[in-house]
Formats: structure tokens, sequence, C-alpha cells
């Protein structure tokens, strides 16, 4: 028994022998599976009879040609080159949460892309993303926007580069507002830098300031020099190709008529 979960225009298929855990899966990531045989990366889940628990963070490291994920609550191995790996967790959906957000930074480190924390939308054909840390209001601009706005997510923006251009997905990634995107692209129109304030303002960033802030957001968990210095490339490549600018914004629908 299997799922397979695309997002972002990558197909992650999960192999399981538990018909439950099975059905949480497609619960959890309900309008991002798919029916397709193909796959670009498939895992193996073993099931634990309990969790596995402990005080550990994230690690992601490479050995012997294949990565290494691990956290308090999972172990898991993968594969770059056959593009297969095994998981070993309790059966809830968020160990393999991380464990796929892990694999997609991996991926996409190699073409120019990277999960970002910020809220996004689509408006007239074009996506905006939200940047923020957590408390800089990405969840309170989510919630106003307007009913002609595609919500991609609250939390996680996923960001690929095809062709010399910036696209944004939709996630399942939730934040507080706790229900996935929509299963959407476009165009990214502009980065938006948030801070909470009496007026609603936007400001021009200085592309250095774009660039740290928008690293201070990206998430990358590998202890790996190289896809290190990939992304730090990417990130100064997006600041010159995609507006970024600071908005200050009181918390009222008013904000979306600049945006």
């Amino acid at each position: 028994m299997s799922v397979a979960i695309g997002i972002g225009g990558i197909t992650v298929r999960l192999h399981t022998t538990d018909a439950g855990f099975l059905y949480m899966l497609q619960d959890r990531y309900a309008g991002f599976t798919s029916q397709s045989d193909a796959a670009d990366c498939e895992f193996e889940v073993e099931l634990t009879p309990s969790a596995i628990v402990s005080d550990e963070d994230v690690r992601v490291w490479r050995e012997e040609g294949r990565w290494n994920l691990s956290r308090g609550d999972f172990r898991a191995v993968w594969d770059p080159v056959a593009r297969r790996g095994r998981i070993r967790q309790a059966a809830n959906p968020y160990s393999a949460d991380t464990v796929l957000r892990i694999v997609h930074t991996l991926l996409l480190a190699r073409e120019g892309g990277f999960l970002v924390h910020a809220s996004s939308a689509i408006r007239h054909g074009r996506a905006f993303l939200f940047a923020g840390l957590s408390g800089a209001g990405k969840t309170t601009i989510s919630r106003l926007a307007p009913a002609d706005a595609t919500l991609l997510t609250d939390e996680i923006s996923y960001v690929r580069r095809e062709a010399g251009e910036y696209y944004a997905y939709g996630t399942p990634f939730a934040g507080e507002m706790a229900k996935p995107g929509e299963n959407a692209r476009a165009p990214l129109g502009g980065l938006f830098l948030l801070a909470q304030g009496p007026e609603n303002r936007i400001d021009d960033v200085p592309a250095a300031e774009a660039a740290r802030a928008l690293l201070t957001c990206v998430l990358f968990f590998a202890e790996d020099a190289e896809l290190a210095g990939a992304v730090f490339r990417s990130a100064c490549d997006f600041v010159e190709r995609v507006p970024v600018k600071r908005l200050t914004f009181f918390p009222d629908q008013r904000v979306w008529e600049m945006i």
C-alpha cells in the first residue's frame, strides 16, 4: 500500500503495510495526493510499536553518498541517486511531514529553489510571499486576504526556479490556520518582509538586506557546506530577479489594496 504526495511538482511516494496509517496520510495530504504510478522519490515507512521519543533536534548529514535524517521522533535514510529511502517512526503524520520537508529542501537546493517561512497567495495571476519568523504576521495577512486571492500557505512557502523565473506553489504545510493551501502555482510578483505597525506602508529594501532577511527565513537543515553555498547563491539570485519590499501593516483588509 502506498500514497503519492505531490508538492511543488515533485512527487514522493510513501509505502506502508498499515492501512490505518495510509488513511491518515491520505487525509493529511488531501488535495496533494496523486494517482500516478510515477514518483521522484520513494520511502518505505516502518512503524514502531511506540514513539521514538527524545529531545534530539533535527539533524541532516551525508555519509557514504546517503542522506541521514533524524530527530527525536524518527530516523530516516535516503539515497539521492536511487531516489529511495526508508523511515522508522511512530504512527503519526508529523514525522513523515518533517521528512518530506527535509527531502524537498535537499532537492530544491540543487535547482535554485527553497522552502521559506512565509505565507503566500495568488492574486491577478501573480504570487506574493509574505516572509517573517513566528509572530511577524504571516497568518494575519493570510486571514485578511480578499475573496479573489488563492491562498497557497499561511506558514511555509515553496519556491522553484523554472526557466529563469521564480514560481510559488501551494503546500499542505499549515500554520495557525490549520488548513492546507491550494494545490496551485503562479509566477512570483514580489516578496514582502512583514512588520506590524500603526499604518500600512511599503518601503524599498536594499538587495543585501533583502538577501539577509530571506536567508533568515529559509528552511535548511543539512550539515553540508556545498548545499549551504547553493542556497546562499539562490537567495542572492532571487532578490535580483524578484522585487523585495518591507510591508508594515495594520491588521485590516485595506492592506491588500496596496498589495
